[in-house]
């Protein structure tokens, strides 16, 4: 329901009809009256009511396309979001509101005409006006790029946090974590039970490991969920395998405890966020596009959302009850599951371009030096391949160098890394003592 545009609009419409008969009751009860014929009343309101009915349609056309541009040049990921957006739907709904209240007073004007209903149908339409003005300089600015980033990364954040609440810590050596968030795969043996899919296939959006927990508790079993939030599944497929008996268990409390969906939502699938941000980075960097400066935009959303995580105890995808016995299992992205997916296609797509170079170098470094030592091996691995790519895509010594110094803003901020940028040659021969 939320992530739909009509609910809102449709219970306006209801409410439109009812509010027309409320105003109508009140100026017969009151006697207010308007200075008007009912001819000429009756002719401004089919004016307003036909102008309403265009207005809604335009609207539409208008949020269609700039819907369709912004996808196209960002990902289609953001469509779902648009239409959920509570100010679109809210604009929206006033629109409806105003012709449904306008077309239910339109056959009920007679002399005298209602004072309260004219004025609420006229200045209604007024209001259609000023929140359509509203509506296009938001759209304007919430479909940019920078805009767009935005807010994915802030709502990831608050899906990192509620998926990840508590802080990764170390040990006594501080060298490795203080819980282990990589736990041996079970021998569960073979299963007593396997549960397929039934219905029309789709995206697994989210599942209630409460809920399971307490399922497989009281039947003595173990629950294992085979695919993970965010994975495609069809008809038939394995969704859940029961081990070491669970025969009180009913395929129909499995079925609730899962939501399918056409497409992947923020829910529990905290690694969707970066998927709709590198999806903006790569289609930035696509020859159509050859936009690398939005893609260092992305990365500045990567670079904290990823410090987030390498900062939170990650999810082991083992749930035991309170004797200590395990009864769930599910699959759960760990560490090098997020960096990869932050870095790789990336570092791919934007391997020509010194921005994308000097800004993968700039978040890499800051990650080793701000994230505690088990996150570091993997981000010094990641660095080394963003050295590798560079010394490939620049045969110029001068390029490469620029290449090989991280800068926060990709090109143009302060320099930053390893120093290689100081005492270098400039194309006349010279050397130059620079900053770093």
């Amino acid at each position: 329901m939320r992530s739909s545009l009509w609910p809102v609009p449709f219970a306006a419409l209801v409410l439109g009809v009812l509010a027309a008969r409320l105003a109508l009751w009140i100026d017969r009860k009151t006697g207010w009256t308007l200075d008007f014929t009912a001819e000429g009343a009756k002719a401004v309101a089919d004016t307003l009511t036909g102008a309403l009915l265009t207005f809604i349609v335009f609207v539409f056309s208008v949020l269609l396309l700039a819907v369709q541009l912004a996808s196209a040049q960002l990902t289609p990921r953001i469509i779902a979001r648009v239409f959920s957006d509570r100010y679109t739907k809210a604009a929206v709904s006033i629109f409806v509101f105003a012709f449904t209240f306008s077309v239910a007073v339109l056959g009920r004007i007679r002399d005298p005409v209602p004072l309260l209903s004219g004025i609420v149908a006229g200045y209604g339409s007024l209001a259609c006006v000023a929140v359509f003005l509203f509506l296009i300089d938001r759209l304007g600015k919430e479909l940019r790029p920078v805009r767009i980033l935005a807010t994915v990364a802030a709502e990831g954040r608050r899906v990192i946090a509620a998926t990840y609440p508590e802080r990764f810590k170390l040990d006594a050596t501080g060298k490795g974590p203080l819980v282990p968030e990589r736990a041996a795969p079970p021998g569960l043996g073979i299963p007593s039970q396997v549960i397929h899919h039934q219905g029309a296939a789709g995206v697994l959006l989210a599942f209630d490991p409460h809920g399971l927990l307490n399922l497989a508790a009281r039947a003595n079993c173990v629950i294992e969920m085979v695919p993970e939030v965010g994975d495609f599944v069809a008809p038939d497929d394995p969704l859940f395998r029961i081990y070491q008996g669970g025969a009180a268990v009913t395929e129909w409390d499995l079925r609730q405890s899962v939501a399918f969906g056409t497409e992947r939502t923020l829910e529990q699938d905290p690694a969707f966020v970066f998927r709709i941000i590198v999806d903006i980075a790569c289609k930035a960097l696509s020859p159509a596009i050859n936009d690398p400066t939005t893609a260092v935009l992305a990365l500045d959303q990567i670079h904290h959302l990823l410090r987030l995580v390498g900062t939170r105890q990650l999810d082991t995808g083992q749930v035991r009850d309170r004797a200590g016995a395990l009864r769930l299992v599910y699959r759960t992205p760990f560490w090098e599951d997020f960096v990869s997916l932050a870095v790789t296609e990336i570092r791919h797509f934007g391997g020509d371009s010194i921005q994308v170079a000097r800004r993968l170098r700039a978040m890499l470094e800051n990650l080793i030096e701000s994230l505690p030592e088990p996150r570091r091996p993997l981000l010094r691995q990641e660095l080394s391949l963003v050295k590798r790519q560079a010394e490939r895509a620049f045969t110029e010594p001068e390029d490469l160098v620029r290449a090989d110094t991280g800068d926060s803003q990709g090109m143009g901020g302060a320099r930053q890394g390893n120093g290689q940028a100081a005492n270098q040659s400039d194309t006349t021969g010279e050397t130059t003592n620079r900053p770093v």
